[in-house]
């Protein structure tokens, strides 16, 4: 039977967020290693793209589940269909999220809540459901798709920044619970900016949309950076070269980095395609904006 870390094993994987951006890219990274994959995102259409995606690029099993992570009976819903078609599961990659760009005056506040939601109670629901498989096994690795926006703030993504600062929290507190269970690991993996299409499906009311900060990662490189942390447990896994500078600063020099965040993030980070006040797909999966990368250039 594979282990969890077993790279050459037919693994057993879940994938939360698995329609699109890095939970895409992820699921076909490991298609590649002929994984049996369960494919979780809100939307079906998309997810049935990906499905027929990762079969074309090796998978031994690729199965749809649509559900909400913010909907706990539907995620314990689609683990228990992954554990009875399976017969278990080694890895789950948790990488569903919304974002919105604003001021946290200017956010409405159910956007702001739900971006929130997403990442907290959706990561933990995703735990309860999965946790509980991996201790009956006795084993299983839990990897959770972070940001470097856990370790930072930035002025107009408040809400995805308490989101993530809020997840990486869940995160070390889960690590501290299961150290009961040497079998079971659970990871953050943090990447920086990435070229998928979170940016423009984003919420907004900045008057456009976002793009990625440079320097902008592909989801590919993301995703391998996802299957390294599954070869080899870790806590934490930057997934970003100027993550570990950023975050210095931030700690270091407050005051510096404060004064120069909001100008930086409105040239390098904001796309400036005047656009109205909108929900982007915060609410509801928006299956034409759903793809593995965006639209820039990336590395």
């Amino acid at each position: 039977m594979p282990t969890p870390t077993d790279p050459d094993g037919p693994q057993r994987v879940l994938i939360t967020g698995a329609s699109s951006g890095i939970g895409r890219a992820t699921a076909v990274e490991l298609a590649g290693r002929g994984a049996r994959l369960v494919l979780v995102a809100r939307g079906r259409e998309p997810l049935e793209e990906t499905a027929a995606e990762v079969l074309a690029a090796g998978a031994r099993a690729a199965l749809v589940r649509p559900a909400d992570v913010t909907d706990e009976d539907a995620v314990q819903a689609a683990v228990a269909d992954a554990v009875a078609e399976l017969g278990g599961l080694d890895v789950v990659v948790h990488a569903a999220q919304v974002m919105a760009y604003g001021r946290i005056e200017d956010v409405p506040t159910e956007v702001y809540e739900h971006v929130v939601d997403v990442s907290l109670h959706g990561t933990a629901n995703v735990a309860r459901a999965v946790l509980a498989v991996f201790r009956k096994q006795g084993a299983g690795h839990l990897v959770v798709v972070n940001s470097l926006l856990g370790n930072i703030a930035t002025p107009l993504l408040g809400s995805y920044v308490t989101a993530k600062w809020g997840q990486l929290g869940l995160i070390r507190v889960l690590q501290q619970e299961t150290r009961d269970e040497p079998g079971i690991s659970v990871s953050a993996v943090q990447p920086g900016g990435v070229d998928t299409p979170i940016y423009y499906q984003a919420g907004s009311w900045t008057g456009s949309t976002g793009r990625p900060p440079p320097p902008v990662y592909s989801p590919q490189r993301v995703a391998r950076a996802v299957l390294s942390t599954m070869d080899r447990p870790r806590r934490i896994v930057q997934a970003g070269l100027l993550n570990p500078l950023i975050t210095t600063a931030f700690r270091l020099v407050p005051g510096v980095f404060d004064a120069l965040v909001e100008p930086l993030l409105r040239r390098m980070a904001i796309a400036d395609d005047d656009v109205a006040p909108t929900e982007g797909n915060v609410f509801e999966s928006q299956p034409a904006g759903n793809a593995t990368e965006g639209r820039w250039r990336s590395i």
